[in-house]
């Protein structure tokens, strides 16, 4: 069977039929919120866990700290995420006896994935910060924490933007693997699009045009928020 007529199939389920409308409704809803809520909790949980890296380790607490955030580092860093969404949809959730949806569960564990990869990039934004900045806001009379963040981690969010946009673009590729725990996404839709006449070629290369519209869109604010900010700076 030849593309076109492949196509006109395709264009009549996507198109003619409100194919689209699940597209656009639940596939692109679905996984620029996982992408999206999931880099913000990666920010949250990584800023921290670089902030206990970075600390002074003297004392008994932060040496504690820093071997807990190692373990979370290493389990993350070391499993592949379809295992740990595995993991949490099918094995822990049903263990404690919590019920959670399956979009829940991939915005937390695409969160607690991101934040275990967002805490080295955070590390190396810190440490590119000049020491003077910790020793000036800390002789002002600002406590370590509030030193770390109201001037150390502003500092180093513009140094690590361009490595954080390219975590967020890795989110939203990896939203591929949602449908294992019976989420729906892009890949979902297009799957059940060509499920319904067996021909994925159209199906699929109109997926990727979606995946290579929004990895562009990233880019493209990534690169105005560059722009902003030396603007600020000069």
């Amino acid at each position: 069977m030849d593309f076109a007529h492949q196509w006109e199939k395709f264009w009549l389920l996507f198109y003619t039929n409100g194919g689209y409308k699940r597209v656009f409704s639940e596939g692109l809803v679905n996984t620029l919120q996982i992408a999206i809520l999931g880099l913000a909790i990666g920010i949250v949980i990584g800023t921290l866990i670089a902030a206990v890296k970075v600390m002074p380790k003297y004392k008994v607490l932060p040496r504690i700290l820093d071997g807990v955030c190692n373990v979370y580092v290493g389990f993350f860093r070391g499993t592949p995420l379809v295992v740990q969404l595995l993991m949490a949809y099918y094995v822990i959730f049903p263990l404690i006896g919590v019920t959670v949806s399956s979009l829940n569960t991939c915005i937390l564990v695409f969160g607690l994935n991101s934040g275990a990869y967002v805490a080295e990039i955070m590390r190396a934004g810190i440490q590119s910060v000049d020491r003077g900045q910790m020793e000036a806001g800390r002789a002002v009379g600002l406590s370590y924490a509030a030193t770390m963040m109201k001037i150390v981690v502003p500092q180093a969010v513009k140094n690590i933007l361009p490595t954080l946009g390219n975590e967020f673009i890795a989110l939203i590729k990896d939203t591929s693997v949602v449908s294992f725990v019976a989420a729906t996404d892009l890949y979902k839709i297009f799957t059940e699009i060509g499920n319904k006449n067996y021909e994925y070629l159209a199906p699929y290369l109109m997926m990727a045009i979606f995946y290579i519209v929004l990895v562009l869109g990233i880019t493209l604010l990534v690169k105005l928020l560059e722009s902003r900010m030396q603007r600020a700076d000069r």
